[in-house]
C-alpha cells in the first residue's frame, strides 16, 4: 500500500545515489481476500494501522468478489504464485492440502502468532496431519431470517414447524399473488436444508463422520428430493427455472429480493449483513423459529468454520506474513476496525474486545442467528464436501432436471448418488 516509498527507492536505486531511506529494510506482503465494498474498505483500513504499526513492511491488497475468486485462486496455488497471506474458504483445505502440505504450517510461527487466543477444538478444525494450516475466523450455522415488512402484509407468524412453512407457502400465494414466496434459497442452502430435515427426521445427517461417504441409502435419498420438489410445487420456494429468469447473479441482488417478494432466506448467519443492505426501507430481516419436526432429537444445525487466514507455503516472509495475520486476528486495534465482517470472532481477545465496546449485540442477526443455533446445538461434523464444487454442480443439475419436468425426484436422486459417490470415493482416497 505505501507505493510511495517504494517508487522513491527504485528511482534512486537507478540512479546510484546514496539517500537516507532503508530501501533493504522495507518488505512488501500481498493479501488477497473477497467480498463486498464493506469488507473491502475495513480491511483496508486495517491494513493501514498495520503499516504505520510497522513502518517497514508493506502490504500489497489484491481483494475481489465471491465469482471467480477460487478459479484465480487454483491458478496461483498451482503457480505457486499466491499470496503471502489469503482469506481461505475452509472446504477449500481438501483441494490445496489434502496432506496438510499446501500452507505454511502456523505451529512454527507460535512465537510471532498468539494461538492461546483459540480454543484446540477450533484449531483442530483447520489442522491436518498435525499442521495448522490456518487460523479460523469465526464459526457459521445456517438460520431461518425473514423479511419483516413481507410478513406482516401477508399476516402470518414466523413458522415454527415445517407443517407451518409448507402452510405459509400457499397463504402467500392466496393473499399476495404467485410472485410472492415465503423463502429463497441457492442450491447450496437447499442442500443445507434438506441435510436438516432429513437429520431431524432420521437422526442421521447426510455425510458419515469420516466426511466423504454418504451416511443415506436411495430410500432416503429419493425421499430427500421429493421433499426438495415439494418446496417448489407448495410455493415455500421459487424454482430454478424461474430464479433464472431474473439472470445470473445471487438473488439477495435481483429485483423480486429487493422488493421483498422473496421474503426470507436459510443461509449462513455471516452473510445476513450483505442480504439487509438490498432490501427496500423499512424491510429488515428478523431470525425466525428454528424449524423442528415434532420429537425430534436432533436439530440438524451444520456447524462450520466460516473462513481462516493461511499463509503460503512458498512465502520469503513467514515472520512477518505472522505478524499481519496476527495482528487482524488478535490486536483489538484490527479487531475493532473489522468488526463483524467476517463473522463473530474466535479469537478470546476479539470477542472480549467487540463485547466490551458493543459491536457484539444479541439483537445483531448476525449474532442472534449464531446464538439461536448454538444453544440448539449439533453432533454434525463438517466436511469439504459438503460444499464441493463438483457434488454441488451434479446438484445445482438435479434440481434443474426436476424443475424442467426431465426427471422425476426420485430419477433425479439415483443418479445424483450415482455419480456423487463417484467423486467421493476419488476424494477419500
Amino acid at each position: 500500500m505505501k507505493t510511495g516509498l517504494l517508487y522513491i527507492c527504485l528511482i534512486f536505486a537507478g540512479l546510484g545515489t546514496v539517500f537516507p531511506v532503508h530501501c533493504a529494510d522495507n518488505i512488501v506482503l500481498r493479501m488477497s481476500w473477497w467480498g463486498g465494498k464493506a469488507r473491502q474498505q475495513q480491511t483496508n483500513a486495517a491494513l493501514e494501522t498495520f503499516e504505520k504499526r510497522y513502518p517497514s513492511i508493506t502490504v500489497k491488497a489484491e481483494n475481489t468478489g465471491w465469482d471467480g475468486h477460487l478459479a484465480r485462486m487454483s491458478a496461483q496455488m498451482s503457480g505457486g504464485t499466491e499470496p503471502d497471506v489469503m482469506q481461505t474458504n475452509w472446504p477449500w483445505l481438501s483441494l490445496f492440502s489434502r496432506d496438510g502440505n499446501g500452507y505454511y504450517d502456523l505451529n512454527a510461527l507460535k512465537e510471532v502468532i498468539d494461538l492461546s487466543q483459540f480454543s484446540a477444538q477450533d484449531l483442530q478444525s483447520t489442522t491436518i496431519n498435525g499442521k495448522l494450516n490456518g487460523l479460523p475466523i469465526s464459526l457459521n450455522a445456517p438460520v431461518f431470517y425473514y423479511n419483516t415488512e413481507t410478513w406482516r402484509k401477508v399476516g402470518l407468524p414466523y413458522p415454527k414447524t415445517w407443517d407451518d412453512l409448507f402452510a405459509a407457502g400457499k397463504i402467500f400465494q392466496q393473499r399476495l399473488g404467485d410472485r410472492y414466496y415465503p423463502l429463497v434459497l441457492v442450491d447450496q442452502d437447499v442442500m443445507l436444508m434438506i441435510n436438516c430435515y432429513m437429520t431431524q427426521k432420521y437422526n442421521t445427517p447426510m455425510f458419515t463422520d469420516d466426511g466423504y461417504h454418504f451416511a443415506w441409502n436411495q430410500q432416503r435419498w429419493r425421499e430427500a428430493f421429493r421433499f426438495i420438489q415439494r418446496l417448489v410445487d407448495e410455493h415455500v420456494i421459487p424454482g430454478p427455472k424461474y430464479v433464472a429468469s431474473f439472470g445470473k447473479g445471487t438473488f439477495h441482488e435481483m429485483k423480486p429480493w429487493i422488493a421483498g417478494e422473496w421474503a426470507g432466506a436459510y443461509t449462513w448467519n455471516i452473510v445476513i449483513r450483505a442480504y439487509v443492505s438490498n432490501l427496500t426501507p423499512p424491510a429488515t430481516l428478523a431470525l425466525g423459529p428454528h424449524l423442528m419436526l415434532p420429537g425430534a432429537k436432533e436439530a440438524g444445525i451444520y456447524f462450520k468454520v466460516s473462513q481462516m487466514f493461511t499463509i503460503s507455503r512458498h512465502t520469503r516472509h513467514p515472520k512477518e506474513a505472522a505478524m499481519l495475520l496476527n495482528y487482524l486476528l488478535n490486536d483489538p486495534q484490527a479487531v475493532t476496525t473489522l468488526a463483524l465482517e467476517r463473522g463473530i470472532p474466535l479469537s478470546k481477545i476479539a470477542v472480549k474486545t467487540l463485547t466490551d465496546n458493543g459491536t457484539i449485540n444479541t439483537q445483531d442477526p448476525i449474532v442472534a442467528g449464531l446464538n439461536q443455533a448454538v444453544a440448539l446445538g449439533s453432533h454434525q461434523r463438517a466436511t469439504p464436501m459438503m460444499e464441493d464444487f463438483q457434488i454441488l454442480a451434479l446438484f445445482v443439475a438435479a434440481r434443474e432436471n426436476m424443475d424442467y419436468s426431465r426427471q422425476t425426484p426420485e430419477q433425479a436422486a439415483d443418479e445424483f448418488v450415482h455419480r456423487a459417490e463417484r467423486i467421493l470415493r476419488k476424494s477419500a482416497r
